[in-house]
């Protein structure tokens, strides 16, 4: 059963649900989605692991907190810190999509100890060079105003209508019509505070710490995904300790496109990184699809 905790002991923990029992997961949710987009990952590992799902800011519960409340990527990073010690954990394994991979990536960054590893699912370690960051900055300014201008319903029409979400029509007209309501649950000014201050134009690079970051990875990208493929296999040759499994016939959003292949994949990893002997031995970086 799901459990939302509405009111966390820390005023800092954001909003979260949980599912199961024994050893914590993470799970965290992509731009526009929130805690319940992450339900079917939270069922999918729920016989293994706790999992915690919280909305992040801007997003579902959160997004009742004032907007000024989404203060900066790094201060994201210590409220998910906190959400997972409200939950009675001090680590945990992080799973993350998309915007949530970038996050969960930041958070085995700043603070390793709580991570026992990290599945980045259509994740990237932020924008390297300076300027194309700038750019990329300017672009969320400008779609966030956007956001606020058009209201929620258009700019969700707008956002699923990206080629990034095409291979997301091959799931059917019901599924498509139950993502569009999912993320009409959302508020306009909630998202755009988000993309304010966790866009990759915000979120500060990681890349030069990757080489030192020793908990183990999965990287995971759909094979028609091509440019998250790309970045997948770039982070995989930086970190020391990652696999790489790429999803055929499925697009950015693997783990709703290809469920059982994702659960494969990461089930597999996670009873190697929950061993008995941790960290665990792992896999040659290597391509799979499942």
């Amino acid at each position: 059963m799901s459990a939302p905790a509405t009111a966390p002991p820390n005023e800092a923990a954001l909003p979260f649900e949980r599912r199961g029992r024994g050893g914590a997961l993470l799970l965290l949710h992509g731009f526009t989605g929130g805690a319940g987009s992450m339900a079917g990952v939270a069922r999918a590992f729920e016989d293994d692991f706790e999992t915690i799902a919280p909305d992040l800011p801007g997003h579902g519960r959160s997004a009742a907190q004032p907007p000024a409340l989404v203060t900066g990527f790094d201060d994201t990073v210590a409220r998910l810190v906190a959400t997972l010690e409200a939950a009675g954990h001090r680590r945990a394994h992080w799973l993350g999509y998309s915007m949530g991979a970038r996050l969960a990536l930041a958070v085995a960054v700043r603070h390793p100890v709580r991570v026992a590893s990290l599945v980045l699912l259509a994740g990237r370690a932020g924008i390297e060079d300076p300027l194309e960051r700038a750019a990329r900055r300017e672009a969320d300014e400008a779609l966030a105003g956007r956001i606020e201008s058009i209201g929620i319903e258009a700019f969700v029409d707008e956002w699923l209508a990206q080629p990034l979400f095409a291979t997301l029509a091959r799931l059917g007209p019901a599924v498509l019509a139950a993502e569009r309501q999912a993320r009409l649950g959302n508020d306009a000014h909630g998202l755009a505070a988000s993309l304010r201050a966790l866009g990759p134009g915000a979120q500060p690079p990681l890349f030069d710490a990757l080489a030192d970051l020793r908990v183990p990875v999965l990287l995971v990208a759909g094979a028609l995904d091509a440019r998250f493929v790309a970045i997948a296999r770039e982070l995989a040759r930086r970190l020391p300790n990652a696999e790489l499994s790429v999803i055929a016939e499925a697009g950015h959003a693997a783990h709703l496109e290809q469920p059982a292949a994702f659960r494969r994949v990461v089930v597999d990893f996670l009873r190697r990184a929950a061993g008995p002997s941790h960290p665990v031995p792992m896999h040659p970086v290597q391509e799979t699809a499942k």
